[in-house]
C-alpha cells in the first residue's frame, strides 16, 4: 500500500487551525484513526453537555472541546519542531529528503505559541475565578 508523502507544514497548520476536529490526525493516519475520531467527538459531546446543563459556565460545558484544542495545538508545535529527517523517516519512509521546512512553518509555530499561551492563561484565570469567587468576575 503506497501513501502520499505528508507535508510537515500542512500537518502543523491543520493541527493548529482544525485540530480540535481531528483534521491533523485524519491527514496523517487516515479516516480509521481512533484519536482523530476522539478529537472530532469533542464538538458534539460538548454541545450536548452545554444543552443539558444550560446556564453552566462555558469552561465546564465546553471543557472537552477546549482540552481537545489545547492538545491539538501542542501536537502542531511538536510536528513543527520535529527535525525534517525524523519527520521523513516516520511519515515519508519512501521519500527521503522530502521535507524542507521554511519560514512559513516558523511563523506558524510562533503564532501557535502565542495563541496557546493566551488560551492556557485564559483557562487558568477562568478556572481560578470559578474556584475562588464562584464566577463573580464574569
Amino acid at each position: 500500500m503506497t501513501t502520499s508523502p505528508k507535508n510537515k507544514t500542512l500537518a502543523s497548520l491543520l493541527a493548529i487551525t482544525l485540530g480540535s476536529l481531528g483534521a491533523h490526525r485524519f491527514y496523517l493516519h487516515g479516516w480509521r484513526d481512533k484519536l482523530g475520531w476522539l478529537h472530532f467527538s469533542s464538538l458534539p459531546v460538548s454541545a450536548l453537555i452545554a444543552s443539558i446543563f444550560f446556564g453552566w459556565p462555558g469552561l465546564f460545558s465546553y471543557g472537552l472541546l477546549i482540552l481537545s484544542f489545547l492538545i491539538a495545538l501542542l501536537c502542531g508545535l511538536v510536528f513543527g519542531l520535529t527535525a525534517d529527517e525524523k519527520w521523513d523517516a516516520q511519515y515519508n519512509p519512501g521519500a527521503p529528503g522530502y521535507s524542507d521546512s521554511g519560514w512559513l512553518l516558523a511563523l506558524l509555530l510562533v503564532l501557535a505559541t502565542g495563541v496557546g499561551a493566551i488560551a492556557l492563561i485564559g483557562v487558568l484565570a477562568r478556572s481560578f475565578d470559578l474556584l475562588y469567587t464562584g464566577g463573580a468576575y464574569g
